[in-house]
């Protein structure tokens, strides 16, 4: 079952009613944007956009040179929160949007900019062989010193966007893992 969503959730996302390239090349401003946490799951990221988000999907995108850690604890969700590092023997995987720059300051605001949680970092991703430069995405300000496990509303969230935009099996078993190893090391510290 699960399976046959993946394949059916995808295949939607792939043919959107317009595709990226055609909101991409509108005459509205559109800028990419990297998203490697809650925001890969396009019926979330509607949520803070307040419109549908998988139309502008590009796809599965892999940024080099850099690995995922929990390294913010965010206030509205009381748990610990998705954040690039840079590590040179290391990739993160995620989802490439197209979106209209009129929705930079919603994003900014569920990013927590304004008030020093996430700032911008201009990136270069992968999508299949296509090289895609000056790619916003959203960094720790002041980084946690050790990883703090995410909540399971979170990494719910961060996994069905996962599976839902087809990440590599095997990333998306690693991401589950870490998830796992971190939320069973804060059980076995708060119990």
């Amino acid at each position: 079952m699960v399976d046959s969503l993946k394949s059916q959730t995808k295949q939607q996302l792939q043919t959107p009613e317009i595709s990226h390239l055609e909101s991409c090349n509108q005459s509205e401003p559109m800028f990419y944007y990297f998203a490697y946490g809650s925001c890969m799951c396009p019926v979330d990221l509607k949520r803070s956009l307040g419109e549908t988000a998988h139309y502008y999907v590009v796809g599965v995108a892999r940024l080099s040179g850099y690995r995922l850690g929990f390294y913010y604890r965010s206030p509205h969700r009381g748990c610990g929160c998705l954040d690039i590092v840079k590590d040179p023997n290391s990739y993160v995987e995620g989802v490439l949007y197209c979106l209209p720059m009129r929705l930079s300051d919603r994003l900014d605001i569920r990013e927590d900019v304004s008030t020093g949680g996430y700032q911008h970092e201009l990136i270069a991703v992968s999508v299949n062989k296509t090289v895609y430069t000056n790619v916003r995405t959203y960094s720790v300000v002041n980084k946690l010193p050790r990883e703090l496990a995410p909540n399971d509303w979170y990494s719910n969230v961060v996994l069905r966007g996962a599976s839902t935009c087809g990440l590599n099996e095997k990333y998306f078993w690693q991401l589950f893992y870490h998830i796992y190893q971190l939320q069973s090391y804060n059980y076995q510290e708060c119990g």
